[in-house]
């Protein structure tokens, strides 16, 4: 990116955006779906895994409306859209882990078959979204930031599944909050990164403004 453009640099060419606003709208339309579908799964089976990777789901669709509403502004916009995203993503991964802790005090089992079922169906869903992201994985931190929300939820479906396995075999709900301890502090460790990235292209941006004395 240009060193010397005031108020951020131009907006990706017109054939990029149309491609990137594209493949938003239908990893939107993916993780909204998957968002109802585990979090009445998640309180049906007791279980905290479905239930942080379904807050995971609304998260990402949030982040994937944002960049939506920013794609093809101008780097300014799209630095503090993603400095929004990765502070909500932090704060939800610091939420989920209260939330684990108060599930751990009250001693409820899950069900590891509705665990794993839907472990995998969303497994399918993110890897979906991550194939069709791949390609845009590379740019400034909004794009970046929704790489990020991808590449961490399919690396949570892995470990819901195994969650449920891990249920199944030993009877308790110790994998289960596991999971639900890791997938917080992939949320919380992505948003950090996503913040650093933004804060450092809104500083670029701010120098640049400077006039030389």
């Amino acid at each position: 990116m240009a060193g010397g453009c005031c108020g951020g640099c131009e907006a990706p060419p017109a054939r990029q955006d149309k491609a990137w606003r594209r493949v938003l709208w239908i990893a939107l339309a993916i993780n909204a779906t998957m968002f109802a579908v585990e979090i009445v799964a998640g309180v049906a089976a007791s279980s905290a895994a479905l239930r942080a990777d379904a807050l995971d789901f609304l998260g990402d669709s949030a982040n994937y409306a944002i960049s939506l509403g920013v794609a093809g502004l101008a780097l300014q916009w799209r630095a503090r859209a993603a400095l929004l995203k990765g502070a909500s993503l932090f704060l939800l991964g610091l939420w989920v882990l209260g939330s684990t802790v108060w599930m751990a005090l009250t001693g409820t089992l899950p069900r590891a078959e509705t665990m794993g079922i839907v472990g995998g169906i969303a497994l399918v869903a993110n890897l979906v979204c991550a194939l069709l992201l791949w390609r845009h994985r590379d740019g400034d931190a909004n794009r970046r930031s929704v790489w990020i929300c991808s590449r961490n939820d399919a690396i949570g479906n892995v470990a819901v599944v195994a969650a449920a396995f891990g249920v199944f075999g030993t009877g308790t709900a110790w994998p289960d909050l596991i999971v639900a301890v890791i997938l917080a502090g992939l949320g919380v460790s992505g948003g950090w990164q996503i913040m650093r990235q933004a804060r450092g292209e809104l500083s670029s941006i701010d120098a640049s403004a400077v006039p030389l004395s």
